[in-house]
């Protein structure tokens, strides 16, 4: 079997960035006196609350795609994507909560990384079932 150290950290790091993501919704929700099930609210409670689902939601695409890069193409390109993915979604996330209208950077440099792998993935397992 082949060590994928490359890939766990990025897989790690992921988990790490959904539970600071998590935590800064409780934060808020603290913050701003929003009872819980509300999702709605003070404007910054909505900012965090819609960080941690769209990242929540790309990180469930994310984690297959990178996955099947590293295990059908390489292990250090699927490292090296998955930290420019990583990479963009914390820029993606501390642009929102700062002013929301400048995440876009963030969240191309993300989906960049995101179709990269995706594709390259794509090509790994056809490859394997043609040759």
């Amino acid at each position: 079997m082949q060590n994928y150290p490359g890939p766990a950290l990025v897989t790690l790091a992921t988990s790490l960035l959904l539970f600071v993501c998590a935590a800064y919704v409780g934060r808020c929700r603290v913050r701003f006196a929003i009872k819980a099930p509300a999702t709605s609210g003070h404007p910054q409670f909505e900012i965090a609350y819609r960080i941690q689902m769209n990242t929540l939601e790309n990180a469930v695409l994310f984690l297959p795609a990178l996955w099947v890069f590293a295990v059908n193409l390489s292990s250090d390109w699927a490292t090296a994507l998955g930290a420019l993915w990583l990479a963009g979604r914390i820029w993606y996330a501390l642009a929102y909560a700062r002013a929301p209208q400048t995440r876009g950077g963030g969240f191309l440099l993300s989906m960049l990384a995101f179709g990269a792998l995706g594709l390259g993935g794509a090509w790994g397992v056809l490859r394997g079932l043609i040759a």
